[in-house]
């Protein structure tokens, strides 16, 4: 069959409906992720007994596994068990919970290294005029750490905006379903595909001006208070 540009023409439109669900996911998704990620790497980075080496496993697990499987693990896994407690958790916010904890593992690392890398002085010049381990964080260390840190973070937030066409795969309806489902409506998958690719690349473009706009903010900032 030929490529049909003007089923293209039909179906970007309903794509584009439907990415409002593939930003909100994604963006309830970080900030979940955020909030969680900051507490793990304070927790690593301050070396609490046995939490510290509960959230490396985290870490290395969500790391080192694919979302697919940590997806349906929890799905068909996780979730059946949990409906016999009357627990109801639609396929919307089983895949929120899921790319949180993904992503809160990638920015928790991030996070950790960002603060690792302002030098060891300052912590201990902020303790030595009387400030806690806590008010130093969040005075002095943490404000140079999340500069450090924005570019992987952004990076995160791209990633998952990327990620969430995986949820179609536990009944999400976003843009890689309907894309399926118009695809084939009329054996049209090509096409159907060809606009998810140009809709997940405009997001993803759009975010990256985004980051690139906050780093150079960031770096004339850094350049001033210099």
């Amino acid at each position: 069959m030929n490529f049909d540009f003007g089923f293209m023409i039909r179906v970007i439109p309903i794509m584009l409906k439907y990415s409002t669900i593939t930003l909100r996911l994604s963006f309830f998704a970080i900030l979940i992720g955020v909030m969680i990620a900051f507490f793990i790497a304070m927790i690593v980075h301050a070396k609490v007994p046995v939490l510290n080496k509960f959230f490396k496993l985290y870490i290395s697990f969500f790391r080192g596994t694919p979302l697919m499987a940590q997806l349906f693990c929890f799905y068909f896994g996780v979730l059946p068990l949990s409906n016999r407690l009357a627990l109801r958790v639609s396929s919307f916010e089983a895949a929120l919970i899921i790319l949180s904890l993904c992503s809160a593992a990638y920015m928790a690392e991030s996070l950790r290294a960002a603060i690792s890398s302002i030098h060891i002085g300052q912590m201990e010049a902020a303790q030595s005029i009387g400030m806690t381990y806590m008010q130093a964080m969040f005075r002095i260390i943490i404000p140079q750490a999340i500069r450090v840190a924005i570019p992987t973070l952004f990076g995160t937030f791209i990633n998952i905006v990327k990620d969430t066409s995986l949820v179609f795969a536990i009944g999400v309806k976003e843009m890689m379903a309907v894309a399926q489902l118009e695809g084939a409506s009329g054996y049209r998958y090509l096409e159907a595909y060809v606009c998810v690719l140009l809709v997940y690349w405009a997001l993803t473009s759009v975010l990256g001006f985004i980051q690139k706009k906050i780093e150079i903010k960031l770096g004339k900032s850094v350049g001033e208070t210099v």
